[in-house]
């Protein structure tokens, strides 16, 4: 039995001796299909980090849009909290303007109504001269003049005399002092004028002192 082995190795040795070309190709073949399942397997591996990669990125990308978003809604608020405070700043520049504006104009008026007031008396004075005066000279026309130059200048202003004499009476602009029989006017008319009135944009300086048919 031993021998027989022997001859079959020795046969097999033999073969292969005489078939050297037949051996290297297999082998070639052997290594080709290596080489090819090798990079079949690389090929797979890219791939795979391949896909990894991409679903890193995605996370990325979504992880980035997200703090986008949460910087601009940031910003946004921001922006309408600046805005409301402007809005609120510009309607108190406006609410200021506007009183500023009405403080400005009370004082206006008020320094017109005290003038006025403390110019009353000379108007009076003027009135009770010219009506105790009878002659009509130079000295007379100079203090008329005066007394409508005087009178010019307050309606310049706004001031003017309170209308009365054959009005209906009226007690936002008229007091009255006494009432008289008239056969030329009807009752509740104004007959006469005693002291005359004033007013500033409807605002009653002194209020006419009247006589009133009754």
């Amino acid at each position: 039995m031993i021998i027989m082995d022997n001859k079959k190795e020795n046969n097999n040795f033999e073969e292969k001796v005489e078939n050297p070309e037949n051996n290297e190709t297999a082998e070639n073949n052997n290594f080709a299909a290596e080489a090819e399942n090798a990079e079949v397997e690389v090929e797979l591996n890219e791939e795979e980090l391949n896909g990894i990669q991409m679903e890193l990125s995605r996370e990325e990308l979504i992880e980035e849009v997200k703090e986008k978003n949460e910087m601009i809604e940031e910003m946004d608020a921001e922006i309408d909290d600046l805005l409301s405070r402007l809005q609120r700043l510009q309607a108190d520049f406006v609410n200021y303007r506007k009183r500023s504006q009405r403080e400005k104009a009370e004082m206006t008026t008020q320094g017109k109504v005290e003038l006025c007031a403390s110019l009353l008396p000379v108007i009076d004075n003027f009135e009770r001269a010219l009506k105790a005066e009878d002659r009509v000279d130079d000295f007379y026309q100079g203090v008329e003049m005066i007394y409508k130059q005087l009178l010019k200048t307050l309606k310049d202003q706004g001031i003017e005399e309170i209308l009365a004499e054959g009005e209906e009476f009226n007690p936002e602009y008229h007091e009255a002092i006494m009432r008289v029989e008239s056969e030329e006017f009807e009752e509740g008319i104004v007959v006469e004028v005693v002291q005359k009135g004033f007013s500033l944009n409807d605002r009653v300086i002194r209020p006419a002192m009247v006589k009133v048919a009754g």
